[in-house]
């Protein structure tokens, strides 16, 4: 459980939860020890049976290098618990499992990996989904009343950008007795702490911004004592707890979130205006834009509108896939959050396994390219974006 810290986030960043070594280490350790052995019965029992805490067995999460930076992660969340996964997919299947059985709500888009979890795989675990778009908030009582424990959205979303209240929906879960978990991935504790603004828990993908250099693989769920320990048992039984190695490297990539997040924050908002004038641009979703739909309340619920944001091109899906082939400083490939910069279409990677009447349904189009924005100077972007474009 993390202590109360009302330290600011960079610092929190690098000193929440790093533990002291017996030889003064500055950082903490990694411990790639599988098990811990103990001096008598009475003692390991004590670590066994929680009357102690202690480490014991690294796939059960009981490793010095995998609590420091859990106690890390709920710092930067405001949760008094934190658990690490080793991908933000296992975090999520661990907390539908745990959290979900009465059945799950879908707010809005989410990544295509957890659409196909929850319209394919959980329904053949007799789990109940159902699936609201942006536009149809108005839906969600009767939903709840149907029967479903827990409420599930992005905010900002993935692809679109959209931006959701998450105090209002939180509360009308509340009121059916619902949990409300929100995948804060694209937004990352910088920008956004979904927990102060009413939600139960918090997902990330940790490999996106969290880790940040597109070197690791990793996922983390944050939440109150009570509801972090009812989804440990099916992170260790799944066997979804990542390595320690992980561990040092996603803690010593947040020590510097802050400083990235930041410029990459920056860095969105002024490609988003360049790109606002383009004559081969449709449409700039962004909403740090005073013009997007989610301004308002974005400006209400986070801190920065984040380094992401998704272009619209007057342009078929074959034509646009010209304009990203041109791209040089844009790296084509499906992640983000990551110093370099990233460019997809949505169509061709996130949301291809998703169906194209759904895809239609949802304004996924061949026309859209998504960006993540990294650590270059934006003006480089900007011309690159041009040159492709022209």
């Amino acid at each position: 459980m993390a202590e109360s810290d009302d330290r600011r986030l960079s610092t929190r960043c690098v000193h929440a939860g790093e533990i002291g070594d017996a030889h003064g280490s500055a950082l903490t350790p990694i411990y790639p020890t599988t098990t811990f052995k103990y001096r008598s019965t009475a003692a390991i029992l004590d670590v066994v049976e929680g009357r102690t805490s202690g480490s014991l067995y690294t796939r059960y999460g009981m490793n010095p290098t995998i609590r420091s930076v859990e106690s890390k992660l709920a710092s930067l969340e405001g949760a008094e618990a934190a658990l690490v996964f080793s991908s933000g997919m296992a975090a999520e299947t661990a907390l539908f499992l745990a959290l979900g059985r009465e059945g799950v709500v879908c707010i809005g888009d989410a990544y295509g990996g957890t659409m196909e979890l929850l319209s394919e795989q959980l329904p053949q675990l007799g789990i109940r989904t159902q699936f609201l778009l942006g536009d149809e908030l108005d839906r969600l009582d009767a939903c709840l009343e149907q029967g479903a424990g827990l409420v599930f959205l992005e905010t900002p979303t993935n692809p679109a950008l959209e931006v959701f209240p998450i105090g209002k929906i939180a509360e009308r879960a509340h009121a059916h007795g619902a949990l409300l978990a929100v995948d804060n991935t694209f937004a990352s504790p910088v920008n956004q702490n979904p927990l102060a603004l009413g939600a139960d828990l918090v997902s990330h993908s940790a490999t996106k911004y969290l880790g940040g250099h597109s070197d690791l693989t990793a996922g983390a769920l944050m939440g109150s004592a009570e509801h972090i320990a009812t989804v440990a048992g099916w992170r260790k039984n799944l066997g979804s707890t990542p390595a320690p190695e992980t561990c040092a490297q996603l803690a010593r990539s947040l020590h510097t979130l802050v400083v990235r997040v930041r410029h990459q924050n920056a860095a969105a908002r002024a490609i988003a205006e360049a790109m606002q004038s383009h004559p081969r641009v449709t449409r700039v979703r962004y909403p740090g834009l005073p013009e997007d739909p989610g301004h308002a309340l974005a400006r209400e619920q986070m801190y920065g509108f984040g380094g992401m944001l998704t272009l619209e091109l007057d342009a078929d899906t074959e034509g646009t896939s010209a304009v990203v082939d041109r791209l040089r400083l844009f790296a084509i490939a499906p992640s983000l959050g990551g110093t370099e910069s990233l460019v997809t279409q949505p169509v061709t990677t996130t949301h291809h396994g998703v169906s194209p009447e759904e895809r239609e349904r949802r304004g996924i189009t061949g026309s859209m390219v998504r960006l993540s924005v990294g650590l270059e100077d934006p003006q480089d972007l900007i011309d690159d974006l041009c040159q492709a474009l022209g």
